[in-house]
């Protein structure tokens, strides 16, 4: 991936009618070449980004830059940027041919070698047979790939998706996902996707942006925000996490020790700079890293099974504890635990060596 900025929006803000905040003095980076995914609850802001970066939306304050240049005043059309839909927005009177060249007619490109690129794009995307076809024949996963070539065949300098799985079933989602990041690496195009799903952000971007009351809460790449969160929401947000009220209680050589009701956590002493014993934080624990034993440990607490969920290879099991803590924890199916049932109590710890992310209180 390179390491040149492309887009630069600075200090963008967006209020609509009635008080309606769409976006606040949002600041963001975007790489040449990567591929960024704006990830967050339905109304954080993430499509308004993409609409204020694509033209369709006029930013009531702040700037947006495209290779240092200003490119605010600049009408959609006159981006060099394309839009993949949601819906596709394809013509259904329209073959495959003619949705993919119909951008280029706009540009006047002569009709040999608008042939040309339609073919090479269609082929790109797996289409090639598929060239004279009603788009009204085609399946969801077809039509996707057919909104893709007419997005790419203009050759854009960014490319945006708004949402552009989510009409797909799960298994074919799958698939376009690394149909997705397939094209970007060969394309070399600098994407720009927003979702609201974060199994999608988190497997074909570089780096995401997760946004929240239209705001950005942290920009990191999908292991960097896994395992080391940087606020309460996002920890929350992506993947599962345990969120604990916890209070330092010492130190001993390079671990702190926090206690969480009666459970007593170890952890690296990186991880709380600045806390003092007897101050508040919150501990992320995801689930594979609390360990399930029918005997106590040192640091362990006791537990009762509130539900057992088949998550494939391992169960999600639900617990709480005596003093009404509710944890989650993941036990492999092979393991010899997975045979409880609801209502059995059991002992749950910390797996020594797990990086918890420290976050205020």
């Amino acid at each position: 991936m390179a390491s040149d900025v492309l887009v630069r929006l600075e200090n963008l803000s967006k209020h609509f009618a009635g008080g309606i905040v769409g976006l606040n003095d949002i600041n963001l980076s975007i790489d040449e070449g990567e591929f960024l995914s704006l990830l967050g609850p339905s109304g954080c802001g993430k499509t308004t980004t993409l609409r204020v970066i694509a033209g369709f939306e006029a930013p009531t304050e702040g700037v947006v830059r495209l290779d240092g240049k200003d490119i605010t005043p600049l009408r959609a059309f006159d981006r060099p940027v394309n839009t993949v839909f949601q819906d596709y927005a394809l013509f259904p009177h329209m073959s495959v041919a003619e949705n993919v060249g119909f951008g280029l007619s706009l540009r006047k490109i002569a009709g040999a070698e608008r042939r040309k690129r339609v073919a090479a794009a269609l082929d790109m995307v797996g289409l090639a047979d598929k060239i004279n076809q009603r788009v009204q024949a085609l399946s969801g996963g077809q039509r996707q790939r057919v909104a893709l070539a007419r997005a790419i065949v203009c050759e854009p300098r960014v490319l945006l998706l708004d949402e552009p799985l989510s009409a797909l079933d799960a298994h074919l989602r799958e698939q376009m996902q690394v149909e997705l990041k397939r094209l970007q690496r060969e394309l070399g195009t600098t994407f720009v996707m927003v979702t609201h799903d974060q199994t999608e952000a988190l497997s074909i971007s570089d780096r995401i942006v997760v946004m929240n009351k239209a705001e950005i809460e942290q920009i990191a790449s999908p292991s960097v925000l896994y395992d080391q969160p940087a606020t309460r929401f996002v920890a929350g947000f992506i993947g599962t996490m345990n969120l604990l009220d916890a209070r330092l209680a010492g130190r001993e050589a390079s671990l702190l020790r926090f206690t969480a009701g009666a459970l007593s956590l170890n952890m690296p002493a990186s991880g709380a700079v600045g806390l003092k014993t007897g101050d508040a934080a919150t501990i992320g624990i995801r689930p594979e890293d609390i360990q399930v034993s029918p005997n106590r440990i040192e640091g362990s607490v006791a537990v009762t099974v509130e539900s057992v969920v088949f998550h494939g290879r391992s169960l999600r099991v639900h617990l709480r504890t005596q003093d009404k803590y509710s944890l989650t924890a993941d036990i492999p199916r092979q393991s010899e635990l997975a045979a409880m049932t609801v209502g059995e109590h059991f002992f749950a710890s910390l797996r020594p060596g797990a990086a918890c992310p420290v976050l205020p209180a």
